[in-house]
């Protein structure tokens, strides 16, 4: 009943955040609540090769809700697998790809930054 909850409270701030920023996700770009956030199934002592963002969402518009310093060692939840997101320039490369992990904080991070 509890996730029930929380997943309508969430659904309704994902709208009231579009209805205020006209952000719209185009095709191909999977919403953070359509993505699994399974940190049951992580990879862990890994490492940031720069300092990066984690994010609530995987696009870099997204909240900012901490960083994962270069070097620290964190976590990459879901088996790390990579999704599918917002594209972005980092770390030297091109990509659409992020991890859903961190090391204080958990959320988003480009894949392009994470070394294991």
């Amino acid at each position: 009943m509890k996730s029930k909850s929380l997943g309508t409270v969430l659904t309704t701030a994902a709208l009231i955040g579009t209805a205020l920023t006209g952000a719209v996700a185009t095709a191909g770009t999977a919403s953070a609540a359509s993505l699994p956030q399974d940190c049951s199934k992580a990879i862990i002592n890994v490492k940031a090769k720069e300092t990066v963002n984690v994010r609530t969402s995987p696009k870099t518009t997204a909240t900012a809700v901490g960083i994962w310093g270069k070097g620290k060692k964190g976590a990459v939840c879901n088996d790390g697998k990579a999704y599918k997101g917002g594209s972005y320039t980092a770390c030297g490369k091109k990509s659409n790809l992020w991890y859903y992990g961190g090391d204080k904080k958990t959320g988003w991070v480009p894949k392009t930054c994470i070394n294991w």
